[in-house]
């Protein structure tokens, strides 16, 4: 039996508590062979509150869970004894592809994959820009000033945003979370 991946919809906000369910049952009802592993895609969200610069985790795919299992024989029949296991862990609604689960290919499991690894490294802005945009500044030696996004930096988390002093419109380069939408 090959294992593939496959995508499991889960009620809002259980995404977590059916992954630990599943990876608790496992090995009580000795499911190992049929499932390897478990995934729920988070990412790291960098945002300003009160002032200060808060990390948190926000889910890629809300109301999702990707697990990798043998639950097709070779003939491409649902087995029982996994698919029986998922439907019946607390907060499942059921497979993506209802009776008939569909496999997620490799290569979309790999991007999930490389998203997660890369978020591991950088947060990324709970809130998203654009060039044009006007906004505000809520930190730094700017406060309270308002600007206009020239140019957007994803991967150093930066802006470069025109703000108007004394009369003189001045580039400023400044970080995502030092700024909020106007």
């Amino acid at each position: 039996m090959q294992s593939q991946w496959f995508v499991i919809h889960t009620l809002s906000g259980q995404e977590q508590k059916v992954k630990d369910s599943i990876e608790k049952r496992l090995k009580a009802e000795e499911m190992g062979e049929y499932i390897k592993e478990v995934l729920v895609p988070m990412e790291k969200v960098a945002e300003v509150r009160g002032g200060k610069k808060t990390v948190s985790t926000r889910k890629l795919h809300p109301g999702y869970v990707y697990i990798d299992m043998a639950l097709l024989d070779e003939s491409r029949r649902v087995l029982d004894k996994p698919w029986y296991f998922i439907r019946e862990t607390p907060g499942i609604i059921g497979f993506v592809g209802g009776e008939r689960p569909i496999a997620v290919t490799p290569d979309e499991i790999a991007v999930i994959k490389a998203t997660v690894s890369e978020s591991e490294d950088t947060e990324r802005p709970k809130v998203n820009f654009q060039v044009g945009e006007t906004i505000k500044i809520n930190d730094g030696p700017f406060l309270n000033f308002s600007g206009v996004i020239e140019e957007i930096e994803p991967e150093r988390g930066k802006l470069k945003v025109t703000v108007n002093i004394f009369g003189r419109n001045t580039p400023v380069e400044l970080e995502y979370w030092q700024v909020e939408k106007a």
